[in-house]
């Protein structure tokens, strides 16, 4: 079980860091427009490269280079401190003002990054690729130590404040990230606290799950920033299908009322690629247009045209619940053939066509129900002749 954990760790190093590292850049367009987001993409995009750097396809690069082989091990370490840096601007940022998390960030701010830089000389050299060896760790224990700990106290915090405020919060949207990014945090320490456990007692039973507790740590952050983005593709995919649903009725109503549209129809599949509107209003300008259509649709139905559709609708076995749906269906097309002929409108009854209860989402529904009666059988089949 072991080997086939390290084997998935191995395996998933290369795709955690590449789907890291696209979340990174698919948010920077919202971390830079938005404050309460740029910590957390910080201390993410920090992460991503130092994970990039970690990859051994990078170290057997800066071999055949001949690069200093100790200069990537050591950015990737600071990168890893910039990145707890991150993670604590994003926690002192996110929390209530604490004087403790500002002096702990400012302490580590100020004084790991040289610390670590100084050991590094101090020693000769800097750290070895890959894990350090417990009898001589490159370039001293100090140095490891020192970053250990900086990673392990920010992971806590970070794990804490997180999980406390995404039980606060009444956004889903902002539990569910929070909660993803601790976990992706969690993961990380349990990284740090694996590495501490094999320098401090010689022990090796934990090298195997590193690098698999890395990469989760790596699609959890990644998960963590992009839910924002997977939600706003979850709710532009609904807004299409709902169009979709949506285009015969409405094309019918302001064909028959053409005022009410702020564009000219177009056909169904140019409607959804190149709407006449900003893509985020589609739904909402065809319900307004499809409900504005209705209401001047109304002045041109007959005082016994309801009747004989509830009479027409229940012959054909209409449920009681479509009912309503129907039975307006049924007189918006005896209402268009009327206008067509040049009927001359008569006021409409004001209770006749109530559907939903005025907010954007019920209107959605019952137009939703409104359309899918307008393509049924038993509605193409009334007529008041």
């Amino acid at each position: 079980m072991t080997t086939e954990l390290g084997d998935l760790g191995e395996w998933l190093s290369a795709p955690s860091v590449i789907v890291l590292c696209a979340a990174v850049l698919l948010r920077a367009p919202s971390a830079v427009r938005c404050q309460q987001q740029r910590g957390i993409w910080l201390a993410t995009a920090s992460a991503a490269l130092a994970m990039l750097l970690n990859l051994p396809s990078l170290s057997a690069f800066a071999q055949h280079h001949d690069i200093l082989p100790h200069c990537i091990p050591l950015a990737k370490n600071i990168l890893g401190v910039i990145s707890a840096d991150a993670v604590l601007y994003f926690i002192a940022s996110s929390a209530v003002s604490s004087p403790l998390l500002t002096a702990v960030l400012w302490l580590t701010t100020v004084s790991v990054t040289p610390t670590l830089l100084l050991l590094a000389l101090a020693a000769g050299h800097g750290p070895q690729a890959g894990i350090p060896d417990v009898s001589s760790p490159l370039p001293s224990l100090a140095y490891w130590l020192v970053l250990i700990s900086t990673h392990v106290t920010t992971n806590t915090l970070c794990v804490y404040v997180c999980w406390q405020y995404s039980g606060r919060t009444k956004s889903r949207l902002l539990a569910a990230s929070l909660r993803l990014f601790a976990l992706g945090t969690g993961f990380a320490g349990l990284y740090w606290i694996a590495l501490l456990t094999h320098l401090t007692t010689g022990s090796n039973w934990p090298l195997p799950y590193m690098p698999l507790l890395m990469s989760a740590h790596g699609l959890l952050r990644a998960a963590a920033i992009l839910t924002p983005l997977l939600l706003a593709v979850q709710g532009a995919v609904s807004d299409v299908k709902t169009a979709w649903k949506l285009w015969p009725l409405w094309h019918d109503l302001v064909k028959s009322v053409p005022h009410v549209a702020l564009t000219s129809p177009r056909t169904r599949v140019r409607e959804l690629l190149w709407p006449g509107v900003p893509r985020k209003l589609i739904v909402y300008r065809k319900v307004i247009e499809a409900r504005d259509a209705i209401l001047v649709l109304s002045d041109y139905i007959a005082p016994g045209v309801p009747g004989m559709a509830h009479s027409h609708l229940a012959e054909a076995g209409i449920p009681d619940s479509h009912v309503n749906a129907a039975v307006l269906a049924c007189v918006i097309r005896d209402a268009q053939r009327a206008k067509i002929k040049g009927t001359f409108p008569q006021p409409h009854q004001p209770d006749l066509f109530i559907g939903g209860s005025g907010d954007l989402a019920s209107e959605k529904v019952f137009l939703l129900e409104l359309a899918r009666a307008y393509e049924s059988k038993a509605v193409h089949s009334f007529t008041t002749g």
